[in-house]
């Protein structure tokens, strides 16, 4: 039961990290030169792609959490590893509700004028949320070997 718990854990977190890592570091770099200087497209892709992308990342996270509480029931020798990647865990949802809630609505509302700044913003909320999901999976490989 602990393998498979496991299993669907990791690869749960996987799908999140990677995920991230592809839309930061491939979609929106290639974006940014197919549109070059036409940001109104680039902004408007961007917006499609990102639609209705809320709800599947909090089934992710929910996923995640509820597998890594699943995982310290069955094992709590590390207790204090799981407690730590579920502080990073709870802290990159808290980004991606800003994100979700705040960001994307000012964003979408934004002038031509405040969009490059809402622009560089995500890149920022997206990489510190990248950041401390991977943190959190890296965790999860040291506790393997512990």
């Amino acid at each position: 039961m602990t393998a498979v718990l496991a299993i669907i854990h990791a690869g749960l977190a996987a799908a999140w990290v990677g995920g991230m890592a592809y839309s930061l570091f491939v979609i929106q770099p290639k974006l940014k030169r197919y549109f070059g200087p036409d940001a109104a497209g680039r902004e408007a892709l961007t917006t499609v792609i990102a639609s209705g992308n809320r709800w599947k990342v909090i089934g992710l996270t929910v996923a995640i959490a509820l597998s890594g509480v699943g995982l310290l029931v069955l094992d709590d020798e590390h207790w204090w590893i799981h407690a730590a990647k579920g502080l990073l865990l709870l802290m990159a949802t808290g980004i991606f509700w800003y994100v979700s809630w705040r960001h994307w609505p000012a964003r979408v509302f934004a002038t031509a004028a405040e969009l490059p700044v809402l622009q560089r913003r995500l890149i920022v909320l997206a990489t510190t949320m990248l950041g401390l999901a991977g943190l959190a999976f890296a965790l999860g490989v040291l506790a393997t070997h512990l």
